[in-house]
């Protein structure tokens, strides 16, 4: 019952705005748990997320208001278990009876076991009622707006992409070739027993393991990371003695993908808009043993400020997230459609501003971590548009990763891809040809 307790208080602080995969790294670094209990507190943690809108729909069905925060957690705790858990469903009644009564005393632990024995009792009747409805939104934990949008968008396989979008994630990191190898890594692997679920290049996906304790992670020999954003990275090929810029930079993953591709050799500008985030890239450099990374606190729509024009840049631009729900599921909750608007400015903004800095016959990668079109196929297609000066550049993809390409050359990794992260990019040539054309 002590698990649950800590359960509902990481639950309370994603309420009050913390990111989840932080809070629960928080908590395993300050308590010693058995593995079983880690496995237990991620999944019912990420689950009670990831269907909240469900479980505070049924929530409502069964109790008029509900005023305790903490009874609202153990609430969804409690109706999550029994919905999607192969738990004993008396088990868990009696659980969240004890510590209702351990909180607030007998009366509220006979309402407790009310709610529960009722929901218990009703929910397949609750969900054929919503079915009849077509309130699939509720079904599948939706926001109305976005489950209407992504139906609108692909009527035929919606179900699948909205599935995909909620699948248990795996623990990737990448292998820092500036101080390790492949080959050592995955000796380490087979003598720590910790099985490879999916390799991009050098990328690692693994169900368990304790990695993140491990000599090799603390020494900068691996970094967590998605294929995803290493290929982002991967792709702008960056070389030895390059001046290259990252826009958008932090935590320094994706930056440290191309001081690796540059051997450590050349010139790296990586910006951020908050101070603690520059930080953390200069702490990750150094760990990762790069030295060619100048972390800059600057708003990427203002290049022009810092004087020079680079040979590469990535903008990997600030956006919805949503193809990291599986990673961050509490990203569904905190943008609404009109947020989507603003950040598509924002994301041409910061477009325009390092097409003006990068020189003539650089290149550039865009790429976001969303699958919403208006920030990808749809700004890449303005992007061509209003800068004939630009044309596209065939990706280097892995055959493993599974994804789409649009007609302007980009590609989503999408809900065919059943590991790595979805997510857009697309790659340009500034041509000196073309900008004459467009003078004349």
């Amino acid at each position: 019952m002590a698990i649950k307790n800590e359960i509902i208080a990481l639950l309370q602080e994603v309420d009050q705005g913390k990111y989840s995969n932080i809070a629960l790294n928080e908590l395993f670094h300050r308590k010693v748990f058995k593995k079983g209990e880690k496995n237990f507190i991620t999944e019912v943690f990420y689950g009670v997320i990831r269907n909240k809108i469900y479980l505070d729909y049924m929530i409502s069905q069964k109790v008029k208001e509900v005023k305790k925060d903490w009874l609202q957690q153990l609430f969804r705790l409690s109706f999550y278990q029994i919905r999607f858990m192969k738990s004993d469903d008396k088990g868990v009644i009696w659980e969240g009876v004890e510590l209702a009564k351990k909180k607030y005393g007998v009366s509220v632990s006979r309402f407790v076991n009310g709610v529960l024995r009722n929901f218990q009792r009703s929910f397949i009747e609750e969900e054929e009622n919503l079915k009849r409805e077509g309130r699939e939104e509720v079904l599948f934990s939706y926001p109305k707006w976005f489950f209407e949008q992504i139906k609108k968008e692909s009527p035929e396989r919606y179900i699948e992409i909205l599935k995909s979008l909620k699948r248990t994630p795996l623990l990737s990191v990448r292998v820092n070739l500036l101080k390790y190898s492949c080959e050592e890594f995955e000796e380490y692997l087979r003598k720590e027993e910790i099985e490879i679920i999916k390799k991009v290049e050098t990328v690692y996906y693994m169900k368990a393991g304790n990695l993140l304790n491990s000599s090799e992670f603390q020494e900068g020999k691996i970094i967590v990371q998605d294929a995803a954003s290493y290929l982002a990275a991967k792709n702008l090929g960056a070389k030895p003695g390059e001046i290259v810029l990252d826009t958008c930079s932090a935590p320094g993953g994706k930056t440290s993908v191309l001081a690796e591709a540059m051997k450590n050799e050349g010139q790296i500008l990586s910006l951020d808009i908050h101070t603690h985030k520059i930080k953390l890239i200069q702490e990750n450099c150094k760990k990762l043993g790069i030295t060619i990374v100048q972390a800059v606190k600057l708003d990427a729509r203002h290049l022009s400020l810092q004087g020079k024009k680079f040979d590469r840049i990535l903008v990997d631009a600030p956006c919805s997230g949503y193809g990291v729900l599986a990673k961050k599921p509490e990203g569904l909750y905190n943008k609404k459609e009109e947020n989507i608007k603003e950040l598509v400015t924002l994301q041409r903004e910061i477009l325009m501003a390092a097409a003006e800095v990068l020189k003539v016959g650089g290149e550039m990668v865009y790429s976001t971590c969303t699958i919403l079109p208006a920030e990808n196929q749809e700004n890449a297609k303005w992007f061509l548009e209003t800068h004939p000066n630009f044309e596209s550049i065939q990706l280097q993809i892995p055959e493993n990763v599974a994804g789409t390409y649009d007609e302007c050359g980009g590609f989503s990794i999408d809900y065919q891809e059943e590991v790595v992260d979805s997510f857009y990019m697309i790659k340009w040539r500034k041509n000196l040809d073309k900008a004459l054309d467009s003078v004349l």
